[in-house]
């Protein structure tokens, strides 16, 4: 699980000050937290469109019927746009609370709690795998060993899609962020970056990129990036 990935982490900034200094990653629940602001958080992004553009990409590169796993499937939302354009989707997530919903909202996907290095224990691989805001809570010396992971999990030829938050001018790029947009405080820890160092990542496991793009929602720019299984 990911939070078994940060806390013994530490964060280090993008600065040549915060470079030089390590600062310890407080000890973080993520699960706890996304089980607590699962309703919240659903509610929150039901309406987001920013992913779309990326993901109907994603969805034209693959024949249909494909076996789909949506790691980091939080409350379904994308899990629900694959399963009706007739995707096989299975979608993991280690937190109940959002799988509850999930499980509510596409009653013909799969769903299993687990986290992102535990996909391994599925007993299949998978045509595609669909990968977005899930890398920027993992530390950024930990992404190329989870996206080996992830690669094993990948049919010959099988597509990835990935998608991070882009790291902002003169900003850290690792924190850990409280928040109360909710009516309540909880904090979790942010890994951003820069599209070279996504396609660093992937060209060190033998990737193929296949399409980059960067969409912006808010003051938020993500970086998004498909790949194919070579």
């Amino acid at each position: 699980m990911v939070e078994h990935l940060i806390d013994v982490e530490r964060v280090r900034g993008s600065s040549p000050l915060s470079r030089t200094s390590n600062i310890k990653v407080i000890i973080m629940d993520l699960k706890s937290t996304y089980n607590r602001i699962a309703e919240d958080w659903a509610k929150d992004h039901k309406d987001d469109i920013w992913w779309k553009k990326g993901t109907d990409k994603f969805a034209s590169l693959l024949m249909p019927g494909a076996s789909l796993l949506d790691v980091g499937c939080g409350a379904g939302i994308k899990s629900k746009y694959f399963a009706e354009k007739g995707f096989k989707v299975t979608g993991v997530d280690f937190s109940e609370g959002m799988l509850k919903i999930a499980k509510r909202e596409v009653p013909s996907a799969h769903f299993f709690v687990k986290g992102i290095l535990e996909i391994e224990t599925l007993e299949n691989e998978f045509d595609a795998i669909y990968v977005q805001a899930v890398l920027l809570h993992v530390p950024k010396e930990r992404v190329e060993f989870v996206l080996e992971k992830l690669k094993n999990k990948l049919t010959p030829n099988g597509i990835l899609y990935l998608g991070v938050k882009e790291v902002r001018p003169n900003a850290p790029d690792e924190e850990v962020v409280r928040e109360d947009d909710y009516g309540y405080d909880y904090e979790r820890f942010f890994s951003y970056f820069t599209k070279a160092e996504m396609e660093d990542y992937v060209n060190k496991i033998g990737l193929e990129l296949v399409w980059t793009n960067i969409s912006s929602s808010g003051k938020t720019n993500w970086i998004e990036m498909i790949v194919r299984n070579t």
